[in-house]
């Protein structure tokens, strides 16, 4: 098959650290134009990647429709996603776009009906559904290795928000650019995840949302402005198969990266998802499985088998090219995201349980 030429609208850190590079290493893809509203954006992609000056747009209506262009990836702000991702798929063009999918589940039941309609190819980039880790306890959990799920306790952490970090008002603050902050930002990842590791679906759920800095300073330095979003998610979940999910999120856990931790407990065994913990970016898996094991609560670290590694921008390539593995997330799974996410906000709002629609 033809090599697969990729137009990508949005050039930042997201793109420049994951997209970009992905692209790049995929024999499957070719980085033909670029689409940002900063033009130092497009010469850095000009100068890094070789995107002729042509091929480097500032309104995505012209990148889409650009005929030298297959198909398109998406590392906007969140505001942006549903309005890009739906002009690519009434143009029939498949897309990659960043989590999480849209702003609102209104938006996400347009863009899966009209991307279901058009038959356009999808991926939602939840990007840890490609750690080999997180991979493997998929698999041991849907073999049975540890029984019964009984609970599942997820952890995100990151520190960037700290008052000593100084963080101006990014529009990782407003809600008008991204819906909700921690929640929006790590908490979509982590129900993603605990879904595809489970395979369970939410039924309902409850939420404590909070915020510990109110304003923050503009980032051209002429003042403050409001912050309008969680800086941390805690939410307990129920799911269709019985299991009890607990989730804590947070941009205020001092020290940390980007740290995650998920903990399975089943009839029959345990699983230990870790990710940030033995160094950056390093994922691992520790297993508790047998009577003896249990009784003398001793985990024992895997090693992750070849089988399990993956990588995010060639999937992307394989779900255009007909051959995917059926792991990455599709715009069926961002549509489902993006009602629990909802729901956070209603039950944090309510402060009571709360259905996921």
């Amino acid at each position: 098959m033809a090599v697969i030429r990729v137009g990508s609208i949005g050039i930042g850190a997201i793109s420049r650290h994951v997209h970009l590079p992905g692209i790049q290493r995929s024999s499957d893809l070719q980085l033909v134009a670029v689409c940002d509203v900063d033009p130092e954006a497009l010469a850095w992609a000009r100068e890094n990647y070789g995107v002729d000056e042509a091929h480097c747009f500032t309104d995505y209506h012209d990148l889409i429709a650009c005929p030298d262009v297959d198909a398109v990836d998406i590392s906007t702000p969140n505001d942006c996603h549903f309005e890009i991702a739906l002009e690519a798929a009434r143009a029939g063009k498949p897309y990659a776009v960043e989590k999480p999918l849209t702003l609102s589940s209104e938006q996400a039941d347009t863009l899966a009906r009209v991307t279901e309609e058009n038959h356009v190819p999808s991926m939602v980039c939840f990007s840890y559904r490609f750690k080999a880790a997180a991979r493997y306890a998929r698999d041991l959990v849907r073999r049975g290795v540890i029984g019964k799920l009984y609970h599942v306790d997820m952890q995100y952490y990151q520190a960037w928000a700290l008052p000593f970090c100084e963080t101006p008002l990014k529009w990782r603050f407003v809600r008008e650019r991204t819906g909700s902050g921690a929640l929006g930002d790590l908490g979509s990842h982590a129900l993603d995840l605990v879904r595809f590791v489970t395979g369970q679906e939410y039924t309902r759920l409850v939420s404590h949302t909070g915020t510990f800095i109110h304003e923050r300073k503009l980032e051209d330095g002429s003042g403050t402005g409001k912050v309008d979003v969680d800086d941390f998610s805690n939410y307990m979940a129920e799911m269709d198969g019985g299991t009890a999910a607990t989730f804590r999120i947070t941009r205020y856990a001092f020290g940390r990266g980007n740290y995650q931790t998920m903990e399975l407990y089943g009839s029959d065994g345990a699983i230990q998802y870790e990710l940030d913990h033995a160094a950056p970016d390093v994922d691992e898996i520790s297993v508790c499985i047998g009577h003896f094991n249990g009784q003398t609560h001793v985990f024992s670290k895997l090693p992750i088998p070849q089988e399990y590694y993956s990588d995010q921008m060639q999937s992307f390539a394989d779900i255009i090219n007909g051959k995917a593995d059926g792991l990455a997330a599709n715009i069926v799974d961002g549509q489902i995201n993006q009602h629990a996410v909802d729901a956070v906000i209603r039950s944090a709002e309510t402060g009571v349980w709360e259905t996921v629609e």
